[in-house]
């Protein structure tokens, strides 16, 4: 069985690094960008199992990026949990507009971020 592919989309390398590390601990592949455009590009392909994006990005925002990949036929079906500092209601409809499976705010539990992940990949 391959393993699950995870793009991680964030533009604060620590971050990036940090979740990386921790998702290859519990057996998944991860790939990183570090933009808007480069997680776009990245998510079309490499066609992630799930994908891990922040909002505030440099070149394309995460809700951007959320669009253009929920609203093609051929991306959909990846879920994308946004993992932002914006914790505004507002905030979160945007992400639930754009097609968001799940809305976290930063800083985040590992434990329930990876329970999250577990659960939209049905593992």
């Amino acid at each position: 069985m391959s393993k699950k592919k995870i793009l991680v989309v964030d533009d604060e390398p620590f971050l990036v690094m940090a979740l990386k590390i921790r998702l290859e601990m519990v057996g998944y592949e991860v790939i990183t960008a570090y933009d808007g455009l480069e997680g776009l590009n990245k998510a079309r392909e490499e066609e992630p199992d799930l994908i891990l994006l922040d909002v505030m990005l440099p070149k394309k925002n995460g809700y951007q990026v959320c669009q253009l990949l929920k609203f093609d036929e051929q991306y959909k079906h990846i879920p994308i949990i946004m993992l932002t500092a914006k914790g505004q209601k507002t905030d979160k409809e945007w992400g639930e507009k754009t097609g968001a499976d799940v809305y976290m705010t930063k800083p985040f539990e590992d434990a329930e971020l990876l329970a999250k992940i577990k659960e939209l990949l049905g593992e």
